[in-house]
């Protein structure tokens, strides 16, 4: 079994992609419009799509 910083990484990584992506998608929604609509809503929809993959495949 592989300990260490592979398996901190592989545990790690999809919920930091998520909160970079959150991130990213609350600033956007201050900063602009334009460009910056269509950032927040990517960035602030991520989450959401992950829930909602999640649930899907727990119910298969």
């Amino acid at each position: 079994m592989k300990t260490g910083r592979s398996s901190l990484l592989r545990v790690f990584a999809v919920p930091a992609l998520i909160a970079a992506l959150s991130a990213v998608g609350l600033v956007a929604a201050l900063l602009g419009d334009g460009v910056y609509d269509v950032a927040s809503w990517v960035g602030l929809g991520a989450p959401v799509a992950a829930v909602t993959w999640a649930i899907l495949r727990r119910r298969t």
